[in-house]
């Protein structure tokens, strides 16, 4: 499968949560990271989730924030996975972040370089990815 997501996580279902006309799907990734997507209840359906099975997870870059302290801050976004900054290339308005998740996993977002400057990203800095529920897109092998 090709697509053009920078962020493509393969996962397992571990918890579906269902509200009247949405549920909230729960993937573990490797290294113990969760993932968390709101589909609509036909998607869980026609898809087949339910625990156990594996699922894959899409995330465009540009959907994902970047964070370097959280000082106490709570955020709505489901999805807030900890980990380094493993590289910063940069573009002439953009640049790209990726972040090393514990487990192997990497998280890919574009960010203005004036964010890069203002968080200080660097290789080995910690961040956070933030990003929500409702912007990750499911699949399932076929």
């Amino acid at each position: 499968m090709k697509v053009s997501a920078r962020n493509v996580f393969q996962g397992t279902v571990s918890r579906i949560k269902e509200g009247a006309v949405n549920a909230e799907v729960v993937l573990d990734l490797q290294g113990g990271t969760e993932l968390v997507a709101v589909v609509t209840l036909d998607s869980v359906t026609s898809l087949g989730l339910a625990p156990g099975k594996p699922a894959v997870a899409l995330v465009k870059a540009p959907w994902v924030m970047v964070m370097t302290d959280s000082s106490g801050l709570r955020l709505s976004a489901r999805n807030c996975l900890a980990g380094q900054v493993e590289s910063v290339s940069d573009g002439a308005v953009n640049a790209e972040v990726v972040i090393a998740l514990p487990g192997g996993s990497r998280v890919v977002a574009m960010v203005t370089r004036d964010a890069v400057q203002e968080l200080q990203l660097a290789p080995g800095v910690a961040a956070t990815a933030v990003f929500k529920a409702s912007h990750v897109i499911l699949g399932v092998p076929a």
